[in-house]
């Protein structure tokens, strides 16, 4: 066995760099927060994009059969809003989130248990969807309370800070609040058998919990990021922006609990989607516009920045696409455009700012650059190339039949994009830093 070279305190010599031990070791996925909880998220995520890249394949092409214990869309929407994100979350909350709050940082060992917990869950809840209903809800279980751990640590550090602006981290606080009340619903509702209330509960983890993580970072974070990176753009970050995401985000959970007791199907249905996509629209239109503000054009000369701001428009066109959905079907006649919305959301959004992040987050302290390399700059538009055409498969039957095989396609080029980011990532979790530093 090779010796480990301690890491000096300060910047090391480049004799020490150079001594120092190369390899992937699991004991250095404790030296610092984020490194096990983006290192589980990568497993999570890889996994489950491999999957579902298995399923749509299966269903399309009939070259094999696959036994399900539960509906693979329920799985696939659960693990994709719920499973991932959660652990990516970690990596900021417990990085960032004390220098928001001036307090001490908990050592990487204590946030062991709740993470692997999660982790652990999600890749049960896969097996199970394959196996029996009884290991999914097992899967679900543990996953919950690993959420839920993290949340009251999270909490912990809230209660102990004493600095004067705490709203975005309370805002996250109350969110993953949401998350675990989510996963809680969800599974007394997988427990009865109730796929339509379980349907709610994804949907109200997604915007309740996830979105409003999202845009509460990103108002806190984007400006800042911009302004320091283009000292010519001015840091932007008006109180109001925020509210008026975080109401979007609450009138999306609430369309979704209508939609469960059925108003869309009664009398005054089609005026409420009406008024719904009325809605919609002004606020997709008010965060494009937001986008421009906090510097979208300037942006596009830094590809770490670009990425950021682009997966920002993506909210924007996510409430555009469904404002105008119940539109074109009131007056057309056009079928929804509910999952192209919803995956321009998810795919589009927390997607593309979650390969941004993390992967600035990764380069900051792992050592490199904070740039974003060609091979990242490429994953980022295979991303943007697969959105499309998930979004695209969703069109209400405009283009024939031949457009039902960008469903299979997409999934494949979610699966390879995700699939070489985290194990290019996850790589560098498991090796000391390559500046020698200390985390």
């Amino acid at each position: 066995m090779s010796k480990v070279i301690p890491v000096a305190i300060g910047k090391p010599s480049a004799q020490a760099v150079a001594q120092q031990d190369p390899r992937w070791r699991w004991q250095y996925l404790m030296l610092a927060p984020h490194r096990l909880g983006f290192f589980l998220a990568m497993v999570v995520l890889v996994a489950s994009g491999a999957w579902w890249a298995l399923v749509q394949v299966a269903r399309s092409t009939g070259l094999w059969g696959m036994y399900y214990a539960m509906s693979p869309t329920t799985v696939h929407a659960a693990v994709m809003a719920l499973g991932f994100i959660p652990l990516f979350f970690s990596g900021f909350l417990f990085t960032a989130g004390p220098k928001w709050l001036g307090v001490a940082p908990l050592p990487p060992q204590a946030l062991r248990a709740p993470l692997v917990l999660q982790a652990l869950g999600w890749l049960l809840w896969l097996v199970g969807a394959h196996w029996r209903i009884g290991a999914v809800l097992v899967g679900l279980a543990l996953a919950g309370a690993g959420l839920l751990w993290m949340t009251a640590l999270f909490w912990g550090r809230v209660r102990a800070s004493r600095a004067e602006d705490q709203l975005h981290a309370r805002v996250i606080g109350v969110a993953c609040g949401v998350g675990c009340m989510s996963l809680v619903a969800l599974w007394f509702s997988l427990a009865v058998g109730t796929h339509a209330l379980a349907r709610a509960c994804v949907y109200t983890g997604l915007w309740g919990f996830v979105v409003v993580v999202y845009v509460t970072v990103a108002h806190r974070m984007i400006p800042f990021f911009t302004s320091s990176a283009m000292p010519t753009v001015r840091s932007w970050r008006l109180f109001w922006v925020l509210w008026l995401m975080l109401a979007a985000a609450g009138m999306q959970v609430l369309a979704t609990w209508l939609e469960w007791a059925g108003v869309p199907a009664s009398r005054a249905g089609p005026a409420w989607m009406l008024v719904h996509g009325a809605l919609q629209l002004v606020v997709g239109g008010v965060l494009v516009w937001l986008a421009c503000v906090w510097g979208l054009v300037q942006s596009l000369k830094n590809r770490l920045l670009a990425m950021l701001h682009i997966g920002f428009v993506w909210l924007g066109v996510a409430f555009l696409l469904g404002g105008l959905s119940p539109w074109l079907a009131w007056a057309f006649g056009i079928g929804t455009l509910g999952l192209g919305a919803l995956h321009a959301l998810t795919m589009g959004c927390p997607a593309s700012l979650m390969l941004a992040m993390v992967t600035r987050v990764s380069c900051g302290h792992s050592g490199r650059a904070l740039v974003a390399d060609r091979i990242v700059w490429a994953l980022f538009w295979l991303l943007q190339a697969a959105t499309l055409l998930r979004i695209a498969a969703a069109m209400p039957g405009a283009f024939g039949v031949a457009w039902a095989w960008l469903l299979p396609v997409a999934a494949v080029l979610w699966a390879a994009t995700m699939g070489v980011w985290g194990v290019r990532l996850s790589g560098w979790y498991g090796r000391l830093r390559a500046d020698g530093r200390p985390g």
